[in-house]
Order: structure tokens, then sequence, then C-alpha cells
């Protein structure tokens, strides 16, 4: 019996190339991540109309429970941080939520994948839509120059500016090069364990099939199960740090006293 760890690990948690678009000097590569949020982004399109517009049975359940979700988003994430100013911006907080934990949920289904394990493709991108967000947001609310002005602590004197400026700036980078990272390492930290719980078995069996499949398969398979509970919550604990932490950021922008 053959189990090769480190092939098991780079299926499951590395994205995979199926077919490249040619799109003149570019190309567009067909993935597995690609296909991942497509799908994701599919189940949102057709699956939350669908459900906001149920009005008895187990549907009615499911449009009380979006609206809740989207109410939690709004007067506890966005209202406190961003004042009615973020109410406009609510739609932004409510969509990366959603499908970010759909990313999330997807890696839990078999023959799935975690689109949001991936870090350069999926989480990078999503910290630069909330890094635009910051400066549009800043720049809406007060004003280019003012804006600028204000990103630089009140109160510093004014020969401290080139020193400070720079400063502040790399840290709204910092901001948000810290919720790409912080979304891919957890999503695949999850997929490691559980894969590496599971090669136990191949492993032990290897050198003693009544240990490998005696003793090591039940104790591998209950932590596996443990182990995809914590992944289950790790999911929607992941979507709503990741919207929480946008909704400070944004928030900091707008409000910058």
């Amino acid at each position: 019996m053959e189990f090769d760890l480190k092939h098991t690990l780079e299926h499951h948690l590395l994205d995979h190339v199926y077919s490249t678009i040619p799109l003149g000097s570019f190309q567009l590569h067909l993935s597995k991540h690609l296909l991942m949020m497509a799908i994701a982004s599919a189940m949102l399109l057709i699956g939350l109309p669908l459900i906001v517009r149920q009005t008895k049975g187990f549907g009615l359940l499911l449009r009380h429970a979006v609206e809740s979700v989207v109410l939690f988003i709004r007067n506890d994430l966005v209202v406190p941080n961003l004042g009615k100013e973020g109410i406009p911006y609510l739609p932004f907080f409510c969509t990366a939520f959603f499908f970010i934990l759909a990313c999330n949920l997807l890696g839990l289904v078999p023959f799935g994948a975690a689109a949001t394990g991936n870090f350069w493709g999926v989480t990078v991108p999503l910290a630069l839509i909330t890094f635009s967000l910051i400066h549009i947001a800043g720049i809406r609310e007060h004003g280019l120059l003012h804006y600028l002005k204000g990103i630089v602590p009140h109160g510093v004197p004014l020969w401290l500016y080139p020193l400070v400026f720079p400063i502040e700036i790399l840290g709204v980078c910092i901001k948000a090069f810290a919720l790409a990272i912080r979304l891919a390492l957890n999503m695949m930290a999850g997929h490691i364990v559980i894969l590496a719980l599971m090669g136990l078995i191949f492993i032990f069996g290897a050198l003693s099939p009544i240990i490998g499949l005696g003793v090591t398969a039940p104790f591998s398979i209950v932590l596996v199960l443990f182990v995809m509970m914590l992944e289950l919550f790790v999911a929607f604990l992941q979507a709503y740090i990741f919207t929480f932490l946008s909704a400070i950021f944004v928030g900091g922008a707008v409000h910058q006293h």
C-alpha cells in the first residue's frame, strides 16, 4: 500500500490548470480554483435571489437565516465602524462575506477545493479590493487633499511628515497583506492537518496492516471528523474576520480622527 503524502497535499492544496485560452498577448488559465470560484459565484447569484423570495417551509427558514446574517453585518460590523456613512458600502461587505464563505465551504466538499487557500490568485485580489475601497471611501468622504493630509496623525510636526507619511502608507499596505495571508493560511492549515491524519493510516499500514487498519484507522478517522467540524467553524469564522477587519480599515479611512 503506497501513499505519497506530498503528492496528496499538492493535489488538494495547490491550483491545477485544466486548459489555457489564448487572449492575444495574455493567457487565461482555466484552473481548479477558478472553477471553484465560478461555482461559488453561481451558487450565490442563483441561490440567494431564490432564497429571499421564499415565503414558507424550509425556504422561509433559509430566508430568515440570510436576512439575519445581512442584518448582523449591517448592525454589528458596518454601522459601528463606519456609522451611517457606511450603509452605501453594505453590498460590498455582504458580497465579501458570502463569497468567502461559499469558497471556504466548497473546500469541505468531496473533490472540491478551497479557493481561498490560494494566496496570489484569490486572497491577494480580495485584499486589493478592500485596499482600494479604503482609499475610495476616504477620498469620497474627505476629498483627495484632506484625505492625504489626514493619513498622518494630527499633531505631528511638519518636518516629520516626509518620514511619517511613508510609514503610514506602508501600514495601510500591511493591513491589506495581513487580510490576504491570514485567510489563505487558515484555510490551508485545516486541510493539511486532515490529510496528514489520514496519511497516518497508510504510513502505519505500510509497517503493519493490523496496526494501520485496526488501531491507527479508527483513531485517525475520529480526529479527522473532529478537525472537519473545526474546519466548518473556521469557514464561517474566516469569512467573518475578513469582513470585520475590512469594515474596521474602511472605517478608519472614513473617520480619520
